[in-house]
């Protein structure tokens, strides 16, 4: 994009950019299309009114907080993702694609949208996008008023995963003019920054269980099992087949307080959290030589957080750790732990330490894109993707929302524009471009017929 070149619509004309130059080497997305508050947008958010344009989808997704609060107390209206999922919701009323909203937790709801094939027996492929992201702490740049910089665009969320959102939201709206060989399920969902649990709620749907509260629209919806679930993240167009997965905890190491002036009378539980921080420290190193030829790299050990004491002149008598252990695919989630509290329960003998339910719990995806009915629209995306500049089948150290879909029996694989070196970052972006071909690659892989 031209440099300062400020997108908006003209009033009552929905799709028909207006160009205004800005001297200054930045643009505010948005100054232009003000005057359209509640023309186009149902809700009055001022939002434009053609989805099909990447870059003002992807700056009212920005301009939207939905901040995951990452397990701390916090509130605030940049925090949960109610915001995104109401734009959706008006978005997909105003283009007439049927659309279901998932309960999930207070405030927090999946989003489905179902465009469909144009045969009556094509096979359903599932586009995942999270609505969720970090927080904003610390950023140098304005978070939630996206703007754009020599074909950039920055704001929270614009890299993780923002802009593969609105590659997704832009190959709907081109699919529904043109041949569609399968039938896409758009699904919005929530907290995957901390937990997973808007995926698995999402799985839950053709697993044959009984439906939560709340589950029937969803599950109506989606219709069964699909055959492949393309994953959005910023893999830099290329295609990881496997990574990663993670489990996550609290260990709270205990003592007894007292006064500093008797710390004899006490039992001090920093002394007690040191030698379990050793020996989390030695497991570490012991870990980075095992396996070391995956693809994903390998395991690691990861002590996050530490947090005791309340003054200088008390003995502490409590102490919490969190702790990161990533798994490589095949790994067990409870074997990796264990190994861990064994090894924090012999540095730390008769001390009192509880570790607490994972809060965060997901084993590695492992490659499933040889599977018989995921294997011809893998490589239908492989093939768009090449076309696009990207393409490669490569393998991540992070997690994703995709090793819980795999792991419900839905062959998964991750795709999107941007790269992960910008996500969470103090000036988060992305290039447009990308963003724009991304879109491109995944409509090509709907709307091409076999063997096209």
């Amino acid at each position: 994009m031209p440099r300062g070149l400020l997108f908006g619509f003209l009033a009552g004309t929905p799709g028909l950019p207006v160009a205004t130059l800005d001297r200054s080497p930045w643009c505010r997305v948005g100054a232009c299309h003000a005057a359209n508050a509640g023309r186009n947008d149902p809700g009055g958010s001022g939002s434009v009114g053609c989805m099909s344009d990447h870059v003002a989808v992807l700056a009212d997704l920005v301009r939207r907080p939905s901040v995951n609060p990452m397990g701390r107390d916090v509130s605030g209206p940049e925090y949960l993702e109610g915001r995104v999922s109401e734009w959706l919701v008006q978005r997909f009323t105003a283009a007439g694609i049927p659309w279901a909203r998932q309960p999930v937790a207070p405030g927090r709801d999946n989003v489905l949208a179902r465009l469909e094939a144009g045969r009556a027996d094509a096979p359903v492929l599932l586009w995942d996008a999270h609505q969720d992201t970090v927080p904003a702490d610390g950023m140098t740049i304005e978070p939630f008023a996206p703007t754009i910089r020599d074909g950039r665009l920055h704001g929270r969320g614009a890299c993780d995963v923002k802009g593969g959102m609105a590659a997704m939201l832009t190959a709907l709206e081109r699919l529904r003019a043109g041949p569609r060989h399968a039938t896409v399920v758009f699904s919005a969902t929530v907290n995957e920054e901390f937990g997973f649990s808007g995926v698995r709620a999402l799985a839950r749907l053709w697993g044959g269980g009984p439906d939560e509260p709340g589950d029937g629209p969803a599950r109506r919806l989606l219709g069964g099992r699909p055959a492949l679930a393309i994953v959005a993240e910023p893999t830099g167009l290329d295609l990881v087949t496997q990574h990663k997965g993670a489990v996550r905890w609290r260990v709270r190491v205990h003592g007894r307080a007292c006064h500093s002036a008797h710390p004899e009378r006490g039992d001090n539980a920093i002394y007690h959290a040191g030698r379990a921080i050793l020996a989390v420290e030695s497991l570490a190193a012991q870990l980075a030589g095992r396996e070391p030829g995956h693809p994903c790299g390998p395991p690691t050990l990861n002590l996050g957080t530490v947090r005791g004491g309340s003054g200088v002149n008390l003995v502490p008598d409590l102490v919490i750790l969190e702790i990161d252990r990533r798994l490589v695919p095949g790994e067990s989630p409870t074997a990796a732990r264990d190994e861990v509290m064994a090894r924090v329960a012999a540095a730390c003998p008769g001390v009192r330490i509880e570790h607490e339910p994972p809060f965060l719990e997901s084993a590695g995806l492992p490659d499933g894109t040889a599977t018989p009915a995921a294997r011809d629209w893998v490589g239908r995306l492989e093939a768009a993707a090449r076309g696009a500049g990207g393409g490669r089948r490569v393998a991540a150290r992070y997690g994703t929302n995709a090793s819980i879909l795999a792991a419900a029996g839905v062959p998964a694989v991750v795709f999107g524009p941007g790269s992960i070196e910008q996500a969470h970052t103090a000036d988060e972006w992305i290039e447009l471009a990308q963003v724009d071909a991304a879109a491109g690659v995944l409509r090509a892989v709907v709307a091409a017929p076999a063997g096209g």
